[in-house]
């Protein structure tokens, strides 16, 4: 088939990849303009093959598609559009062009956690189970009828991070390809979804990420998670703003002594142990932290929180120097802007996004 891919990210290249091996055309690329003078990771697969690729920083303008825009997509005769992760608003003139419509990843169990954020909300909500959807795109928010679903279990202290890395990303990636399979075959199915059980909860953001603690330790410890590692629950304590990663209830053979870390508005004082940090729900019982991000961004393990720059200097073994310095390659890599990776180089700060960390 000629397949149009509209997205970004690994994710997006990967499935781009695939659908190539698998013998399909892919007649244009549509990814995001370059941030900070680096190129989207899809954008430049396609580029390498030659395959056209377009950068359009918007298909609408004041609700009305970009007729120059459309254009270009329609001169590619596409046949179907295929979405893997896509941040921009497609105009429905795009959506409804190819003669087998376009199909979108979302990943969520539809129709719940529709919208943004759909892995920290599963991780948010404690739900037992995961997965991803893919579906045929409509004019609704994540609303279309579904085309095939794979399920998995989340694990008692999965984060964000390690649910996409284990399940939705490589599995998320075979579902696309067979779900194209299933349409140049002809037997693609379109169940439509029930409303019974449909969620949105909307984007996760920083400012939105506080944590609440006047409720028990599996909600507190399920909010941690389902923000880690972007965008980060935090607290305010010690006159700071603290970011906290690596969550557990986990906490058998603890015991409740260390010292003390006043949290406003918190049931009881968290306690720094040589563990990490416990902190307590309105229940009384415990969760356990095991890395801070300070508000200057720097991250420590919660055990040496009150050590700060005190703490003795990191030293590598000769295992871990060569991983450092293999890390250090890959930095250069992802990061074009900057003309070497230093100790105190800021990931983040010098240009790269969270799906990098997938890299």
């Amino acid at each position: 088939m000629k397949i149009a891919v509209i997205g970004q990210s690994l994710f997006g290249q990967e499935v781009y990849c695939q659908l190539r091996k698998e013998g399909h055309e892919v007649v244009g690329v549509f990814t995001i303009p370059d941030k900070d003078g680096k190129a989207d990771p899809l954008g430049l697969a396609a580029e390498k093959d030659g395959v056209p690729v377009f950068k359009f920083p918007r298909w609408r303008a004041r609700g009305q598609a970009l007729p120059e825009v459309v254009a270009k997509y329609q001169a590619l005769g596409a046949e179907l559009n295929v979405l893997p992760f896509c941040s921009q608003f497609i105009p429905m003139e795009v959506i409804n062009a190819p003669r087998h419509g376009s199909i979108i990843y979302h990943p969520s169990l539809l129709p719940r956690h529709r919208g943004a954020s759909a892995i920290n909300w599963t991780l948010i909500h404690g739900d037992k189970k995961g997965g991803f959807s893919i579906f045929w795109a409509d004019d609704g928010l994540d609303t279309g009828d579904l085309l095939l679903q794979k399920e998995c279990e989340v694990l008692p202290d999965d984060t964000v991070s390690t649910l996409y890395n284990r399940f939705l990303f490589p599995e998320g990636i075979k579902g696309m390809v067979q779900a194209v399979r299933l349409i140049a075959e002809g037997t693609a199915p379109r169940l439509p979804q029930p409303e019974e059980g449909a969620t949105y909860e909307g984007i996760q953001k920083k400012e939105t990420a506080k944590i609440n603690w006047d409720q028990p330790a599996e909600a507190i410890h399920n909010w941690i998670r389902g923000n880690d590692k972007v965008p980060g629950a935090w607290t305010e304590a010690c006159g700071q703003k603290l970011t906290f990663f690596n969550s557990t209830l986990n906490t058998s053979g603890l015991v409740a002594e260390g010292e003390a870390l006043p949290i406003p508005g918190a049931h009881r004082p968290g306690l720094v142990t040589k563990a990490g940090l416990i902190l307590f729900g309105n229940d009384d019982r415990m969760l356990l932290v095991k890395n801070i991000q300070l508000e200057d961004g720097k991250m420590m393990p919660a055990s040496q929180f009150f050590r700060g720059s005190a703490s003795s200097a990191l030293e590598l073994t000769e295992a871990e120097l060569a991983t450092a310095e293999a890390i250090r390659s890959s930095w250069m890599r992802i990061l074009p802007n900057i003309p070497e990776v230093e100790d105190s180089t800021d990931f983040f700060k010098s240009g790269a996004a969270s799906v990098d960390v997938v890299r």
